[in-house]
């Protein structure tokens, strides 16, 4: 193969660092469809907050360049010279928890369309264990008229991007790889190996590395749904349910899982991939389904709490006035695809409250146009009859919860951010 150069289909949460940190070796061009959002990345501005603008602009070149860094576009064109092609779109669910493969299929056809002999295509969207081969490798050959691992190879490797988490950044975190050749397995694991710090782990074939990332997730959604499940039994007895888990925290090997909403395009998504995948072996999975259904429980729980300490502190419902702080689907990160916060919202606006969403990190128009709700940047001027705080942002911290309480009013925190003396409850 000649000299390397990559194409990174997708500049979201996944394909913009990865395309930043293979820029800082390799020509890179990163492909998205979204104009605004390469527009804004060509100038160093990222939306989604995980590359600083200084960072972004320093690996920025010109799409004449065949030296390292990176040139974003919305052109085909742009990406026909590259030999590796790296797929990082979305995968995600519709309203029935089903599988959509729908933005992984299109990006295979855009690829496709540019393949050429010797070409490598790896796949890092999470997906059921045999989709690579089974679902995306015959749009490659249909689209291209070349034969697989003939003319052209396919490799696999997750990711593992936290988004949000300054922290463990991609170069910092372990990365799996596979090919389906033993060849291209190496190939691939070396490309990766060149810029991960932390290393990597050539996975025997395409199938075992997504299967090691579909159930990852999976792994943390059941162990998540279990203390969910603790904070409820607990609840009922009227016993702290962090003060139980710090105190099982003492010992060596307990895993220190909270509590909360479990949403996003990872853990709340992922287990249905696999789900799917085992009832088409006649398997029916019974922990990986009772874990999301009590996760998938949890926003109309919290919010059937706050109803009942309302009325326990003689604070009417009915019209009352409600803050909720955050709608994200995690904490200091602008990421509001299937947040769970929303469920909270929904809730309580059907028990006939007044819901003023306020979040610092998500977009406004997002929130507006992914749930036709109403969320503010800006911390709002007026006092509420009850507070509920579902996404531990950063901001929140120094937030004056007296100046924003009426002179009955509660305040219930999900995530345990704030201290015990100034709440009324914690989930």
């Amino acid at each position: 193969m000649s000299e390397i150069k990559i194409a990174i289909i997708g500049l979201g949460y996944v394909g913009l660092p990865l395309a930043r940190l293979f820029a800082t070796k390799y020509p890179v061009v990163g492909f998205d469809i979204n104009e605004n959002r390469v527009s804004e990345l060509m100038q160093g501005k990222d939306t989604t907050l995980e590359i600083e603008e200084d960072v972004l602009k320093a690996v920025l070149i010109d799409g004449g360049s065949s030296e390292k860094g990176l040139f974003c576009t919305t052109k085909l064109d742009d990406i026909k010279n590259c030999n590796y092609y790296i797929v990082t779109v979305p995968t995600p669910v519709d309203k029935n928890n089903r599988p959509v493969l729908t933005p992984l299929i299109k990006a295979s056809k855009t690829v496709g369309a540019m393949l050429k002999k010797e070409d490598i295509v790896i796949y890092e969207s999470t997906v059921f264990p045999g989709a690579t081969e089974e679902e995306c490798i015959p749009v490659l050959e249909e689209k291209s008229g070349l034969k697989f691992n003939k003319d052209f190879f396919a490799g696999y490797s997750p990711e593992r991007i936290n988004p949000g988490d300054k922290k463990h950044t991609i170069e910092k975190i372990l990365k799996v790889t596979s090919g389906s050749t033993p060849e291209i397995g190496k190939k691939v694991d070396d490309l990766y190996k060149s810029v991960i710090i932390a290393g990597t782990h050539l996975a025997p074939t395409i199938k075992v590395a997504e299967a090691a990332k579909v159930i990852e997730n999976s792994q943390r959604d059941i162990n998540i749904a279990f203390v969910n499940e603790l904070a409820k039994i607990f609840n009922l007895m009227d016993i702290n349910t962090q003060d139980v888990l710090t105190a099982a925290g003492t010992k060596w090997n307990f895993l220190p899982f909270k509590p909360g909403l479990v949403g996003g395009h990872c853990i709340g998504v992922d287990p249905y991939y696999l789900a799917q995948k085992a009832q088409e072996y006649g398997y029916h999975p019974e922990i990986i389904l009772a874990g999301r259904r009590v996760n998938d429980s949890m926003g109309k729980y919290v919010a059937s709490e706050v109803a009942k300490l309302m009325i326990k502190e003689d604070v009417e419902v009915k019209n009352a006035d409600i803050l909720v702080l955050g709608i994200t689907f995690k904490e200091n990160c602008p990421d509001v695809r299937n947040t769970k916060a929303v469920d909270v919202v929904n809730e309580l606006i059907d028990f006939g409250t007044n819901v003023t969403i306020y979040d610092p990190c998500a977009n406004p128009a997002e929130v507006k146009k992914e749930y036709n709700l109403d969320s503010q940047k800006n911390i709002p001027f007026k006092k509420f009859d009850a507070i509920v705080l579902t996404v531990s942002h950063n901001e929140f911290k120094d937030l004056d919860l007296g100046s924003l309480k009426k002179s009955k009013s509660v305040v219930y925190d999900v995530k345990n951010f704030f201290s015990s003396n100034k709440v009324n409850k914690s989930l």
